[in-house]
């Protein structure tokens, strides 16, 4: 019998490959490099694009064609088609001093909203006495539940149970043990 393995694009260079692991989105450490490359700069491009969108008074009727990309999030290629269709007025104070109206930009663009990474709530971190009167022992877990000590090993590790050891002994907390051994049943 023989096993097809699973191919998947490089998200860089688009290269069919064999994945490492299912998280596997480049084909090679080169690959990976670059998209941390790319990924650093445009990291860089935003925060020069905010600090440019920050030093631009809100009084002001006139405003340039890069603080109109920084403020409104617009490609540069867009605005000078709309100056040159008309739709949105411009002044030329000279070699590249063009100025477009503000109110105008605004009735057509919203303002860019900034891309402020909302905060993941995390759980609540466990405290656990792991003193041997609140834990249970592998060998106690394997009487109680009629499961090999191996298995409770690989069930400690799969549900990140933590453990503590005092001299041959290894303890886990009987809350997580009972919770985990009485919702199997």
């Amino acid at each position: 019998m023989a096993i097809n393995k699973i191919q998947k694009p490089c998200a860089i260079c688009g290269k069919l490959f064999t994945p490492k692991t299912v998280n596997s989105l480049y084909c090679s450490k080169k690959c990976g490099e670059a998209a941390y490359r790319k990924k650093k700069a445009e990291q860089k491009k935003a925060e020069q694009l905010k600090a440019v969108a920050d030093n631009v008074p809100s009084d002001r009727p006139f405003i340039s064609i890069h603080e109109a990309i920084a403020i409104y999030g617009v490609a540069k290629s867009t605005l000078y088609r709309l100056i040159r269709q008309g739709k949105i007025p411009a002044i030329n104070l000279g070699t590249r001093l063009l100025r477009i109206s503000r109110t105008e930009i605004e009735q057509m663009f919203p303002e860019r909203q900034q891309n402020e990474k909302k905060i993941i709530e995390t759980p609540a971190i466990k405290l656990y006495n792991l003193e041997p009167e609140n834990c249970y022992c592998i060998n106690d877990i394997s009487e109680k539940f009629g499961i090999s000590p191996s298995t409770v090993y690989a069930h400690i590790r799969k549900y990140s149970i933590p453990t503590r050891q005092i001299g041959s002994f290894v303890y886990a907390p009987k809350s997580e043990i009972d919770n985990l051994y009485n919702n199997k049943k």
